[in-house]
């Protein structure tokens, strides 16, 4: 039940973050999509071997583009290859976006470690 609702959490803080467009641009569901799917957990190690997909090499971003192409067409009826086009243009640079987090959070002491940076974010630059 958490992953879900951190998973919906991404999805509005970039509607509040970054105005997105759900409706008409693609790109904009695509990203947040990568986000979600990146961010809330849902390509965790245990959840991919209770779905019997694992593997060594880069499978967290091959999981996290899976299942934004998975949630894309859940939600639009579009083909799977403009879902996977639209996917591949905005992947590099929502995969590496970790807001609100500043973290992949893997675990729960990753979880811990991200809430931790969130508190001292203005320790260091409230001088500036």
């Amino acid at each position: 039940m958490s992953r879900v609702v951190t998973h919906e959490l991404i999805h509005a803080f970039d509607h509040c973050r970054a105005h997105v467009d759900w409706f008409t641009n693609v790109r904009h569901l695509a990203c947040s999509e990568v986000r979600a799917a990146n961010l809330s957990g849902d390509c965790s190690l245990v959840n991919e071997i209770f779905r019997l997909h694992f593997g060594l090499k880069q499978h967290h971003q091959t999981c996290v583009r899976d299942r934004a192409i998975l949630s894309i067409l859940a939600v639009r009826n579009i083909s799977k290859e403009v879902a996977r086009k639209a996917v591949d243009e905005v992947f590099e640079s929502c995969f590496n976006d970790h807001e609100p987090f500043g973290r992949i959070p893997h675990n729960k002491t990753y979880a811990r470690y991200a809430h931790r940076d969130f508190q001292n974010r203005d320790r260091y630059y409230s001088n500036i």
